[in-house]
C-alpha cells in the first residue's frame, strides 16, 4: 500500500457520515461519494439511543444533538383502538443514569447536517453515482455515471438497500419488499394546537396487524412526525415512495383511538413508502471491499434502530482498523464481522418481527450497549453469516 492509502466511502447518509468522520478524526485520507445532487432537510423523524449517542461524543457531536433534539421522559406502547397502556418503557433521566447518554427523537435532516459538519469543506463529492467498481487487486477503480473514475486503496460500501458495492461482492439481487408499508407525515406544532389531545413524546400505537409510531423531532416541540406499519400486500410502483391521503390514512387505522384521528385530521401531506427486505447477508467483505449497514443489514424501521446500527457499525470498523491497521485490512473486516454481524442479524430479527417495547421488557441490551467499553472478541468468535 501507499505511505497514506486512501479509503473511498460510497453513500453519505447516516452511516457514511459516521465513518467519514471517525476515519478522518483517526487520522485516515478519506473520500466520500454521494449519489444526490445535494443535501436539504428532507426525510423523516429518527430515534438515537444512548448506545449510540455514546459515539456521538467521541465524534464530538452529542452535546450538539443533543440540544435539538426532543428527550422523551418515555416510550409509550398503548392499543390502538381502547388506548390502554401496553408498556411504558423509562427514558429520560433514567437513559442517563442506567445507560450513560441520553435517548432523543429528531428531524433526520437537521441529525444528517450535524453529523457531516466536522468533515472539511468538498470532502463530500456530490452527483456521483457508482456505475461500476473494480478490486485490481492492489487498488480500487471506481467508475460513475458522470463518465469520471478514482481510485481507492479501500471501499466502504455505505449505499444502502441497494448498494451497488454490495451488487459487487454478492451479484445483483433486487430487495423483496416485506408486504409492509410506512406513512410518513410531519405535523406542526400550530396544527397541533388547533385539537384537544395530550400528544404524548414518545408514543406507538399498536393493534394486531398495524401500528403507528408518534413523536417530537425538535427540542422545541414544533413538528410531530408519525410512521406508520400497514400490511399492503403488493407494491406495483417503481417509485421509492408515493403521495398518500388522509383518507387513505382514516382507512388504514378506522376505529382507532380519538387521538389518532386527531392526527390524520392535522396531517396536511402524507407519503406511503415501501418497506423492502434482504436476506442475512453470507459476507460483509471480500478483499478491498467492506459493507455498512442497510448495504448489509436492511430492516424494517420497527425497532428505530436502523440508522443506530449503522452508526455502530461505522464506529465498529474505525475501531478495527485502528486496532490492527490498515495495512492488514482483511483481518481488521473480519475483525469487524466478528464483532458486529451478531448484533445487527438479533436487531434485525426483532425488528423485523415488530415486537420491540411493545410490553414491558428490559431494553438494556440495545440501549446500554457501550462499542467502545465492550472489549472485541477475537476473529475465531465470529457468528454463521461473517465474512
Amino acid at each position: 500500500m501507499q505511505s497514506k492509502p486512501t479509503i473511498a466511502i460510497i453513500g453519505a447518509g447516516l452511516g457514511g457520515a459516521a465513518v467519514a468522520v471517525l476515519l478522518q478524526q483517526a487520522g485516515f485520507k478519506i473520500k466520500v461519494f454521494e449519489q444526490a445532487p445535494e443535501f436539504s432537510r428532507l426525510g423523516a423523524g429518527i430515534h438515537i439511543g444512548p448506545n449510540v449517542m455514546k459515539i456521538f461524543r467521541r465524534m464530538g457531536i452529542e452535546e450538539k444533538v443533543s440540544a435539538m433534539s426532543s428527550h422523551p421522559d418515555f416510550w409509550f406502547s398503548r392499543d390502538g383502538f381502547t388506548g390502554d397502556y401496553l408498556s411504558r418503557i423509562p427514558l429520560g433521566d433514567y437513559a442517563l443514569k442506567e445507560y450513560g447518554a441520553a435517548y432523543i427523537t429528531v428531524h433526520r435532516g437537521d441529525l444528517h447536517d450535524v453529523m457531516l459538519s466536522p468533515l472539511g469543506s468538498g470532502t463530500v463529492q456530490f452527483n456521483k453515482q457508482l456505475e461500476t467498481i473494480e478490486d485490481t487487486g492492489s487498488e480500487v477503480v471506481m467508475t460513475f455515471t458522470d463518465g469520471t473514475t478514482d481510485t481507492a486503496d479501500i471501499v466502504i460500501g455505505a449505499d444502502g438497500i441497494n448498494s451497488r458495492v454490495r451488487e459487487e461482492l454478492l451479484g445483483v439481487e433486487a430487495p423483496t419488499y416485506s408486504g409492509w408499508v410506512a406513512h410518513r407525515a410531519l405535523i406542526t406544532g400550530a396544527q397541533l394546537a388547533r385539537f384537544n389531545h395530550n400528544f404524548e413524546d414518545c408514543i406507538k400505537w399498536w393493534t394486531e396487524d398495524r401500528h403507528m409510531m408518534v413523536y417530537f423531532t425538535t427540542g422545541r416541540r414544533d413538528e410531530y412526525y408519525y410512521v406508520t406499519g400497514v400490511p399492503e400486500p403488493e407494491w406495483n410502483s417503481s417509485a421509492s415512495w408515493v403521495d398518500s391521503s388522509r383518507e387513505e390514512m382514516r382507512a388504514a387505522f378506522d376505529g382507532y383511538h380519538p387521538t389518532v384521528q386527531a392526527l390524520i385530521d392535522a396531517t396536511e401531506s402524507v407519503t406511503k413508502w415501501p418497506l423492502k427486505n434482504r436476506n442475512p447477508l453470507p459476507l460483509w467483505s471480500r478483499n478491498r471491499l467492506v459493507l455498512l449497514g442497510d448495504a448489509c443489514h436492511p430492516m424494517k424501521p420497527h425497532m428505530a434502530q436502523g440508522a443506530c446500527m449503522a452508526i455502530e457499525d461505522a464506529a465498529m470498523l474505525v475501531r478495527c482498523i485502528e486496532e490492527v491497521g490498515l495495512s492488514e485490512y482483511q483481518t481488521a473486516f473480519d475483525l469487524y464481522a466478528a464483532n458486529r454481524v451478531e448484533r445487527a442479524s438479533k436487531v434485525q430479527r426483532i425488528s423485523n418481527a415488530n415486537t420491540w417495547l411493545r410490553t414491558d421488557e428490559d431494553p438494556s441490551w440495545c440501549f446500554g450497549y457501550d462499542l467502545y467499553g465492550t472489549p472485541l472478541v477475537d476473529i475465531g468468535s465470529k457468528v454463521e453469516g461473517a465474512a
